[in-house]
């Protein structure tokens, strides 16, 4: 498959879905091949190449367990040992969790940790020690190991596990032990490091359908280790090229024993109709597509939108990054998809859901939310629908404009007793997920994009 082939289908998706500017890069058969379209704001516009910055959003978590893991690795962090083992100040709404949560629950979204707090703690080098000391006003949806439900809380809090550890502030061990020693001298957090670069702004789609500039460049800095880090997709296939490999750089340097990066791959907990895949490594969502395993990760931060997969046993990899809301979602999804069909003859497709029956979804509707958002289950008479709307005291709190509410998203309920779902039309096309019972049977929670939102 020529390259010509990849810049056409990349420049058609962008055209299809609205977005200012995609980049993709792809390793395939031990070479690199690369597509862009477009420019990286509507209002300062600079043709977008392999070399452009986006803000990557949570596929940052895969930088934060490299980390992590090389700290283990040299005996100084345990997996299985408490938080508090080493951030002893820790205080959750429960003594018993916060006694209990260790690092590797963190790392595979078991701790029960909700999805995060919503403050700014500044930009200092305390931010990550005033996250923890306001994380006792976090919910807690489960006990320690019961389940897994995705925390950026807890990928914030690894971040301050590594300060602690190393007396360094989280970025600066990020990049001196991490980012540098594999050359990736584009791949940071801070802003006065990237502004110098060319970067991609975010966008958001109006009610009108017009296309703005969103006015952030990403969260506070306590959300770095969850989700701070920019890159481009040249870095992201050399990042891809070393989780592939055997945990040496370019020149021999081991930054990570090969025996650990494996054992970031392996299952550690199964995940239950999940988009993001069947099971978790730590950090990692593990998924079988097409009867091939595929390792990968996904991150959104304010308009623009990232993919990292790999395919191990293929030593394949693809990046791809999209700078516009809501769309940038289903864009980054329909390019790989044609990536794993046309250069490995892997297809991913979606599952049907079954004909609308309003006796077994009538006890769906209702509202459900975490800290930040409220999701509605609505019904009418064509069948069921999803409104995902971002929490007005979040909205009125916020310095920054944040993205619209969209418009509720149709969705279908699958085969089987198990109250799984998929979104059938909307940007959120194809995501899957489920709703919980007590057990009394009775409906307590719905679950998406690997997050618990409870019923109110």
């Amino acid at each position: 498959m020529s390259e010509i082939a990849l810049q056409k289908f990349v420049a058609a998706t962008a055209e299809k879905f609205g977005i200012p500017g995609i980049s993709v890069g792809i390793r395939v058969d031990g070479r690199e091949i690369f597509a862009a379209h477009g420019v990286t704001s509507i209002e300062n516009p600079l043709p977008v190449d392999k070399d452009t910055l986006f803000t990557v959003g949570s596929v940052s978590k895969t930088f934060t367990v490299t980390a992590i893991m090389q700290l283990v690795a040299e005996g100084k962090i345990e997996l299985d040992a408490p938080v508090r083992t080493y951030v002893p100040e820790l205080t959750l709404i429960n003594e018993t969790s916060a006694a209990t949560i260790t690092v590797g629950q963190l790392l595979n979204h078991t701790s029960g940790l909700e999805w995060n707090v919503i403050n700014d703690t500044g930009e200092g080098d305390d931010a990550l020690a005033r996250f923890v000391a306001e994380l006792a006003e976090i919910p807690l949806i489960a006990a320690p190991g019961v389940r897994a439900s995705y925390s950026q809380a807890g990928y914030n809090l690894l971040g301050r596990v590594i300060e602690k550890v190393t007396g360094q502030p989280f970025e600066d061990v990020v990049r001196t032990r991490v980012l540098a020693p594999l050359g990736l001298t584009a791949t940071g957090y801070l802003r006065n490091e990237l502004m110098t670069r060319r970067f991609s702004v975010g966008h958001e789609r109006g009610e009108d359908g017009e296309l703005s500039v969103i006015r952030a460049w990403n969260g506070t800095r306590a959300n770095n280790p969850g989700g701070g880090i920019s890159s481009t997709v040249t870095e992201q296939l050399r990042w891809a090229r070393f989780q592939l490999g055997d945990g040496t750089t370019e020149d021999g340097e081991t930054v990570l024993p090969a025996a650990w990066l494996d054992l970031m791959k392996q299952p550690t907990v199964q995940l239950k109709s999940s988009t993001l895949g069947d099971a978790l490594g730590l950090c990692w969502f593990l998924r079988d597509v097409d009867g091939v395993r595929t390792v990968g990760h996904g991150g959104s931060a304010f308009g623009q939108f990232a993919e990292l997969l790999l395919v191990p046993e293929r030593d394949f990899a693809i990046s791809v990054m999209s700078n516009a809301s809501p769309d940038g979602i289903p864009a980054n999804v329909a390019i790989v998809r044609w990536a794993l069909e046309h250069y490995l003859g892997v297809i991913d497709s979606d599952p049907e859901p079954i004909a609308h029956d309003p006796d077994r979804a009538r006890e769906l509707v209702g509202t459900y939310d975490i800290d930040a958002m409220t999701m509605t289950v609505l019904m009418d008479d064509t069948g069921l629908s999803l409104e995902c709307k971002i929490k007005p005291e979040i909205r009125a709190a916020s310095d920054t404009d944040l993205p619209q509410d969209h418009p509720p998203f149709p969705f279908g309920l699958l085969p089987g007793d198990d109250d799984e779902y998929i979104i059938t039309e909307g940007s959120f096309k194809g995501q899957r997920g489920y709703f919980s019972r007590n057990t009394s049977g009775k409906i307590t929670g719905l679950d998406l994009a690997g997050r618990l939102f409870t019923r109110v």
